[in-house]
């Protein structure tokens, strides 16, 4: 399990540039308008949209687990608790295909807990 920070930035060239350097690594994925970096130490999942126009810089914020059985159990906790915004099963985002449960706090940071299944080289929602 890691945490999730996905950031919204002007200019991606130069978020790669400085998150490699802060954190010692290369990304993990690199496509058009969109990075992620898969670190070891601190355990985090960092990924990085380009969205110049964007307000917020915080896109949204995750916990990556390893199998479907967690991703289960989150939905069914995030259910009863009344948080649950919405499920996803074997959907597409960020270059992947995933299942996942999404939650919004009370100002609007939208949480997401999710599994990738595989890494697709469209963005496209399958």
């Amino acid at each position: 399990m890691r945490l999730q920070l996905a950031l919204n930035v002007k200019d991606l060239d130069r978020a790669v540039d400085f998150y490699s350097r802060l954190f010692g690594v290369r990304p993990h994925k690199r496509k058009p308008g969109y990075a992620n970096f898969a670190i070891a130490e601190p355990p985090l999942k960092l990924v990085l949209f380009e969205s110049p126009e964007a307000s917020d810089r915080v896109n949204h914020l995750g916990i990556e687990v390893q199998d479907d059985a967690e991703v289960r159990k989150a939905t069914e906790r995030l259910v009863a608790a009344g948080l649950a915004d919405k499920v996803e099963e074997n959907t597409t985002c960020c270059h992947a295909r995933q299942n996942k449960v999404w939650a919004t706090e009370p100002e609007g940071i939208r949480w997401e807990w999710y599994r990738v299944i595989e890494d697709v080289e469209s963005n496209a929602p399958a």
